[in-house]
């Protein structure tokens, strides 16, 4: 999907670039031309995919919580490569429980890595985009901000903000020319957050079951996606929500008949 989309010249933040989805992100935007601002709160990570990198990366260590550091990651690319034309807000964490078993902190914390660092991160490269005449947002949602998920109250909430106020900043900038979308990842087995998943009771068995591709997706995969809506190929895209799922979004709740009728 990404085809052979020319960065040349542009500066991109990707935020949680040390590893998953957005190191992938992070490798290709720079195999396309671009300088990378690699944000992330793991210093060994990030630092290890700026030398896989070379000199077109350059890492910031932000917790994406901390507005102040999120301000100033966005400050570290105008001081660094002296523009900023793509802004990834990849970062996201989730926790296991339902609504009574989840902590105010714990609500708390997927929130503000998950949602708020969107805002913190946007609020802070808007204005530069604005002056150098236009730009382009891409935020990583989940399909567990379209839909709902067992035990997962925290992030399906955080995630569903982010697909909202993605279409919110699009409407709000398409004047601006900055365009804003969202992908949402369904299961992509080469992450942190979903790498322990597998370990589980059936291990990835039941996941794959419920895809219709009958397979997890890999960080490139979402990265290719991410990597188009951000080029010019995409120039007349803003406010979408790619889901990139291997078609799990695209069934109803319903099991397949095929077996059954025949």
């Amino acid at each position: 999907m990404a085809g052979n989309a020319d960065f040349a010249g542009k500066v991109a933040i990707v935020t949680a670039g040390a590893s998953g989805i957005g190191a992938a992100a992070s490798r290709l935007l720079a195999s396309r031309g671009a300088k990378v601002i690699i944000a992330d709160i793991d210093e060994a990570g990030g630092e290890a995919v700026t030398r896989e990198i070379g000199d077109a990366a350059h890492f910031v260590r932000c917790d994406v919580a901390d507005i102040e550091q999120a301000t100033a990651t966005v400050e570290a690319a105008i001081a660094r490569f002296g523009q900023l034309d793509c802004l990834f807000n990849n970062a996201g964490k989730a926790t296991l429980a339902n609504t009574p078993d989840t902590s105010p902190a714990d609500w708390k914390m997927v929130v503000d890595i998950t949602l708020n660092s969107v805002f913190y991160l946007s609020r802070a490269a808007i204005p530069l985009m604005q002056a150098a005449g236009g730009g382009v947002i891409i935020n990583t949602a989940s399909v567990s901000g379209m839909f709902g998920d067992y035990m997962m109250a925290a992030y399906n909430a955080a995630k569903g903000g982010v697909i909202n106020y993605t279409r919110a900043m699009a409407l709000d900038h398409a004047d601006d020319n900055i365009r804003v979308n969202a992908v949402c990842p369904g299961l992509i087995w080469d992450t942190a957050m979903t790498l322990p998943l597998g370990t589980q009771r059936g291990g990835w068995e039941p996941w794959k079951a419920s895809i219709p591709m009958r397979r997890g997706g890999n960080a490139e995969e979402v990265a290719k996606a991410m990597i188009f809506l951000a080029s010019d190929d995409a120039s007349y895209i803003t406010g979408a929500t790619l889901a990139v799922d291997g078609g799990l979004t695209a069934q109803t709740c319903f099991p397949d008949l095929r077996p059954i009728l025949a």
